[in-house]
């Protein structure tokens, strides 16, 4: 018989708990995303992550662990060469990553990527910086409608990001040159994560609005994941909010996108009001995108308020024979300097009613854990060229 029915894997998006030994050769020196928001804030009002162990994990400021916690607990290192959503997410399902994604928010993209773009789109590229959608959009949507240019730009991640306007630019061609765009940045040297399109509406400033037609060009996974090896044996693999996005779709049965993290953890409590067997796999990227990349300290801090809500009113439906693994891709400091993901450990907190006492478990050094422990407890093989061992027995 499988050791649980159903399995929640909720990742707070950039929620690191540390620096890894290896943290100075990706630039980040003494980051801890969680500490030293804990160290800022002095207190936060989490009481079902404090009871489930959070801080007896990790703790820093005013506050401290309680005497017995419910779950069960460790440090997860990152074996994979990278500390972005893909790479973290990739390995948490076996996959590990030895060369990272390309970046380019220092510089924009080179200047041969660009001309290239600009030759098979038949567009004059415009921007070509690190900026925000919206305020680039402001910034350029006057000059991208009257002249025909194409509004290309970047970010903290590994992306390539176009502005179409639907009305002059046409949502088709967007997605055409988005494409092109996809395969060009295939190469070693300019691989980036994701091409992303991003249209919007309006035909002046302070009535541009982006629309919900949004469109991810994702690379796949380099290999079959534990999520393919789930599908294959005919169990359910829930995504919501940016799994299916991360994953390009490859072993997903079901997929939910998230307005927010609060609107994710309130699609999580509804599914699990819901008969399903396998696993429900769940990105919350507001930690990340509206605060850590953007140094907000108490923006951040509010975010993890807002999910502890969420988590009590998960943990109030969890079935018996569910388990809940709460975990993060990466690190975001915002106390740091600059606007980049930090290398950082990242939390693992296990829960499921008819666990036996909580406690510490044993730090590993991947987060693969995950999925080689979610593999054996539904009785599938890890895919050929996967990694990772399991630790259900401990989860039991």
């Amino acid at each position: 018989m499988n050791g649980y029915k159903r399995i929640f894997v909720i990742v707070l998006d950039s929620l690191g708990i540390g620096a890894m030994p290896d943290s100075p050769e990706f630039g980040d020196r003494g980051v801890d995303t969680l500490g030293h928001i804990l160290q800022k804030m002095g207190t936060l009002d989490i009481p079902n992550l404090r009871k489930l162990g959070l801080l007896n994990l990790h703790t820093a400021g005013q506050m401290e662990g309680v005497e017995r916690p419910l779950g069960r607990y460790m440090r997860l290192g990152e074996l994979s060469r990278g500390k972005d959503t893909m790479t973290g997410h990739w390995e948490m399902m076996g996959i590990r990553t030895m060369k990272p994604f390309q970046t380019f928010t220092d510089t924009g993209f080179p200047p041969e990527l660009i001309a290239e773009l600009e030759k098979q789109c038949g567009r004059r590229v415009i921007g070509n910086k690190s900026a925000s959608g919206t305020e680039i959009i402001e910034e350029l949507g006057e000059e991208e409608i009257s002249t025909g240019a194409m509004i290309v730009y970047t970010s903290a991640d590994s992306v390539l990001q176009i502005c179409g306007n639907e009305e002059t630019f046409g949502l088709e061609n967007l997605y055409r040159c988005c494409e092109i765009a996809r395969e060009i940045t295939m190469k070693d040297e300019w691989r980036v994560g994701r091409v992303i399109a991003r249209p919007y509406t309006g035909m002046k400033k302070g009535e541009f609005k982006r629309t919900s037609n949004r469109h991810d060009y994702a690379l796949k996974p380099t290999g079959p994941t534990v999520l393919n090896a789930l599908k294959d044996a005919g169990f359910d693999v829930i995504g919501v909010g940016k799994i299916h996005d991360i994953f390009c779709g490859e072993g997903i049965t079901k997929t939910y996108h998230s307005d927010s993290s609060v609107h994710g953890m309130e699609q999580t409590v509804s599914i699990c009001k819901e008969e399903f067997h396998g696993l429900c796999f769940v990105n919350l990227v507001d930690f990340d995108a509206l605060w850590g990349h953007r140094r907000d300290v108490e923006g951040y801090a509010r975010e993890i308020e807002k999910f502890d809500r969420g988590l009590g009113e998960l943990l109030d439906v969890l079935q018996s024979d569910d388990l809940l693994i709460l975990t993060a891709d990466h690190g975001n400091d915002p106390t740091y300097s600059g606007t980049d993901h930090t290398r950082e450990y990242a939390p693992f907190v296990a829960y499921g009613k008819k666990m036996g006492p909580g406690g510490a478990l044993k730090e590993r050094d991947t987060f693969a854990v995950i999925g080689a422990s979610i593999a054996e407890n539904f009785g599938v093989s890890m895919p050929q060229g996967t990694i990772g061992s399991s630790v259900l027995q401990e989860l039991l």
